[in-house]
C-alpha cells in the first residue's frame, strides 16, 4: 500500500512541475524569449498545454483571469499540495 502511495506522490510531484514548465514558457513566450514558430518548441508548448489543459480549463472557468493574469496554475498548484497531504496521511 506504501508503494501506490509512492507512486501517487510521485505522479503529482510531476505534474507539479508541469504546471510550473508551462507557466514559465508562457512567460518566455511573453517576452519574446522562445520563438513560436519553432518546430521543436512549438512541440513542447502544444505537449505542455495537452498535460496541463484538462486540470487549468474547469478552474479557468470558475476563476476568470484578473487583469490579464491567470490564476489557474496557482490554483492547480495549492490542489495539488493539498491532494499531496491528503495521500501522506492516507499512506503514511
Amino acid at each position: 500500500m506504501q508503494v501506490f502511495g509512492q507512486i501517487l506522490l510521485f505522479a503529482l510531484e510531476v505534474y507539479w512541475w508541469t504546471i510550473v514548465a508551462e507557466v514559465v514558457i508562457s512567460w518566455l513566450i511573453l517576452f519574446g524569449v522562445i520563438n513560436v514558430r519553432h518546430p521543436k518548441a512549438e512541440a513542447l508548448i502544444g505537449l505542455l498545454h495537452k498535460l496541463t489543459e484538462p486540470v487549468m480549463k474547469p478552474i479557468r472557468k470558475v476563476i476568470p483571469p484578473i487583469a490579464g493574469l491567470d490564476l489557474s496554475p496557482i490554483v492547480a498548484i495549492f490542489a495539488i499540495m493539498m491532494l499531496q497531504q491528503v495521500v501522506y496521511q492516507i499512506f503514511f
